[in-house]
């Protein structure tokens, strides 16, 4: 049995072994680029932006990098993932309001309860193709909002409010709204770099040919049923995640949370920025919270301007904005 020599091996588990800078998570050169522009916006931001916002835009952009790790690369839409970020919402808010549990541990049993809620409805969705999986995703998530409607501990319309931000491990007062953006920043930043690295890796591989031809990946002695399962309750928790994250840093979970409107709003982010990227969802989410806190003063015609960008993004950037870079300009951001 011949074995390979050190040329013959491929280009990215060389990337993966290297001891410089980026290149050990993978990223190519426009990758560590565009990765490097990042950080530095998140760094400088703050001085001309107000931090609140810029939270909530990155709380999105998780919720939003959940739905495209299904979405983008497991070809499975969901029109119910809103139904994940309000649970992820509603148990955080409730459990650091009544419990006085740090936040830390209210995000993680937010996250976790989205993927058990995931575990149980996802093994459901999944046995469903295309748009079977689709219809199923939207009658789970109006199930979850008439149970969030109904349910005596989610106070109704009015929601759970006053939810303390609390101590940080503890030790450190989250009440400062600087103090609070950079936990954000560095709760994104862990869930970016984790997806980029799960997408290069062989569940991502597999789940992108699951995506492209499920039946030759079946005929490759893949159980893809488990496959898709898995990824759904990855991204089910990370969707809770980005819920309870929201939710303490407002300090408030509401039925808007889990409503059909953000399961829509979710989706357009997604496509706004390309579905199938890394940096998309990310694009994605700035561009539409963005439009919806600048127009807030024009009151419903900001539903007819985002409809409006809509429209075009489809018409012009059928791929979404980082889809059509990555074509014209041939890189994978």
């Amino acid at each position: 049995m011949s074995v390979s020599s050190p040329s013959q091996r491929s280009p990215m588990a060389a990337s993966t072994r290297s001891p410089g800078g980026l290149q050990i998570l993978s990223f190519t050169g426009a990758q560590s680029i565009a990765f490097l522009i990042m950080v530095g916006l998140l760094v400088l931001s703050p001085t001309v932006v107000y931090p609140v916002f810029l939270m909530k835009i990155l709380c999105y952009a998780i919720f939003a990098c959940s739905l495209n790790l299904i979405a983008g690369y497991g070809g499975m839409m969901s029109f119910g993932h809103a139904a994940y970020f309000g649970i992820g919402a509603y148990t955080a808010a409730w459990c650091t309001k009544n419990w006085a549990i740090t936040p830390e541990i209210g995000i993680l049993l937010g996250g976790a309860t989205g993927a058990l809620a995931g575990l149980v409805f996802g093994w459901l969705a999944i046995r469903r193709p295309g748009m079977f999986f689709t219809m199923v995703t939207m009658a789970i998530g109006q199930a979850v909002y008439f149970i969030c409607v109904q349910a005596p501990f989610t106070n109704g319309e009015d929601g759970i409010q006053k939810v303390p931000r609390g101590q940080f491990l503890g030790l450190i007062s989250l009440t400062d709204n600087m103090t609070m953006y950079w936990l954000v920043v560095l709760l994104f930043l862990g869930v970016f770099l984790f997806l980029h690295r799960l997408t290069q890796s062989p569940l991502g591989h597999v789940l992108k040919s699951i995506r492209d031809n499920e039946p030759r990946a079946t005929s490759l002695g893949y159980k893809t049923q488990n496959f898709k399962l898995i990824t759904y309750v990855l991204a089910t928790f990370l969707a809770g995640v980005a819920g309870s994250t929201k939710a303490i840093v407002f300090g408030i979970a509401t039925l808007t949370d889990v409503g059909f409107n953000m399961s829509g709003e979710v989706v357009m982010m997604a496509l706004f920025g390309g579905m199938g990227t890394i940096f998309g969802p990310v694009v994605g989410a700035t561009l539409t919270a963005s439009l919806s806190y600048y127009l807030s003063p024009f009151g419903a015609w900001i539903y007819i301007v985002q409809g409006t960008v809509f429209a075009l993004c489809v018409l012009l950037f059928r791929r979404g904005i980082i889809g059509e870079i990555n074509m014209r300009w041939n890189t994978k951001l």
